[in-house]
């Protein structure tokens, strides 16, 4: 897990980390998101930075949402797109180093869907030319919190002082947008089971990266976290890699569903948020994604307008 301080107040060469951010920068990334949101939906092209650029695909666990909006991301800002096969960066052929000073002598960037983060970091080291975004790694996600924040903004204007409730594992979702939700102002609390709670150096490092208050609490109790919260968020109690698990984690997290019930303890007029794919039935039930307060599709249509904002900063 990536414990960096947060960068200076723009974006460097890579996008590993909602840490590789500041608060500022957040910030403004957000607004540049919305932008291009409104002016896809008023059919305005505007300029295109990627233009003559090539960007670079990898994907070594399965994709339907990161992969398709970013190659919409790529085309609609002018660039063209390279999908690499599976097995050629982190595979046994060659280092993921010699790969990465390869590739940068072809294309200006690549978006890495990986395992170890701690891989996609020695790749970023060793070619300096070449622009590294973070597509998933184990353990952050930082293109969908991104995508989170813009939605939250979208139904709840400015986040200072708002509330975020994180029900269920401690994993690679719950570390990123426990880091942009404090970033942007607003208190977390994660539930979990014991055994399954954010690393505890995850949370230091969120709590350093907090701004205007913001404060992070951890609870094994769902409904106590829940409670008066202005958006209640969840995921797979298994994710990728982890479906052996499956059937031992489903008895564990049985207490932590979001139902109903649990919804009724937050906030009136609550949002309930996924980052999708959702396992229906187990850690929300159909009553909750479907209702009035899911904004899981909004969330899975920002991603689109995000990553359009974060390659244009970061390749344009």
């Amino acid at each position: 897990m990536s414990l960096r301080t947060p960068a200076p107040d723009r974006l460097g060469k890579d996008f590993l980390s909602i840490l590789d951010l500041t608060p500022s920068a957040l910030s403004h990334l957000i607004d540049l998101g919305a932008r291009m949101k409104s002016d896809r939906a008023a059919h305005r092209t505007g300029s295109q930075p990627l233009a003559g650029k090539h960007v670079a695909l990898l994907f070594e666990k399965p994709s339907l949402r990161t992969r398709i909006t970013f190659v919409l991301a790529v085309r609609e800002l002018g660039g063209d797109v390279v999908e690499l096969p599976d097995g050629v960066l982190f595979g046994a052929r060659e280092s993921s180093e010699d790969v990465a000073r390869n590739l940068e002598r072809w294309v200006e960037g690549v978006v890495i869907r990986t395992f170890a983060h701690a891989s996609l970091e020695r790749l970023a080291a060793a070619a300096p030319r070449l622009h590294v975004v973070n597509a998933l790694t184990d353990e952050e996600h930082p293109c969908q919190a991104l995508a989170d924040i813009l939605t939250l903004e979208e139904r709840l204007g400015s986040l200072t002082g708002r509330t975020l409730a994180f029900i269920g594992d401690g994993n690679n979702v719950a570390a990123s947008v426990t880091q942009a939700a404090v970033m942007s102002g607003m208190h977390v609390r994660l539930a979990s089971p014991e055994g399954y709670v954010l690393p505890g150096e995850v949370v230091d490092a969120c709590r350093a990266a907090a701004a205007d208050g913001a404060t992070i609490s951890l609870t094994t109790d769902a409904v106590a976290a829940a409670t008066g919260a202005d958006a209640v968020y969840t995921d797979v109690w298994a994710s990728m890699g982890q479906e052996a698990e499956e059937g031992a984690r489903a008895k564990v997290f049985a207490p932590y569903q979001v139902n109903e019930r649990l919804m009724s303890t937050a906030r009136p007029g609550a949002l309930f948020m996924h980052c999708l794919p959702a396992h229906r039935g187990a850690e929300v039930t159909d009553a909750v994604i479907d209702s009035p307060a899911s904004v899981v599709f909004d969330q899975a249509e920002n991603r689109l307008h995000m990553q359009k904002a974060l390659l244009s900063v970061l390749m344009g």
